[in-house]
């Protein structure tokens, strides 16, 4: 079962309206969110970074670091996002193996695209 099948049956659905801000960078991060419907940009100092669709998962950094939100995320069409607290990050992480790699292959693939994107432009 796909993360997104798995948070359709069994979580709350937030609903952001095209061009409302989901979070803002610099934020305390105190949920990560998982697209069900619709598209979300990243934004780092206001540069798009990727714009994410149905399944990906947005805002995790701030949770797994205790950090500030180290992006933007603004909807850029009606979505529809499932919220994930932190001590329901750190239950999913333990019960749920393959959702932990799956936010691992997120991480690895971000850093992967940011990596190659810096090699081009320096």
């Amino acid at each position: 079962m796909s993360t997104q099948e798995f948070f359709n049956r069994t979580e709350e659905h937030l609903p952001f309206s095209a061009g409302q801000v989901i979070f803002q960078q610099g934020e305390p991060g105190e949920l990560l969110y998982i697209v069900v419907e619709g598209q979300v940009d990243i934004q780092l100092d206001d540069q798009l970074v990727e714009t994410l669709g149905a399944g990906d998962i947005l805002g995790e950094m701030a949770l797994i670091e205790d950090r500030p939100r180290s992006a933007s995320a603004i909807a850029v069409t009606d979505c529809l996002l499932v919220p994930v607290t932190r001590q329901h990050f750190l239950t999913l992480i333990q019960h749920t193996p393959l959702f932990a790699l799956q936010v691992m292959r997120v991480l690895a693939n971000r850093l992967r695209r940011a990596t190659t994107h810096q090699q081009r432009y320096s």
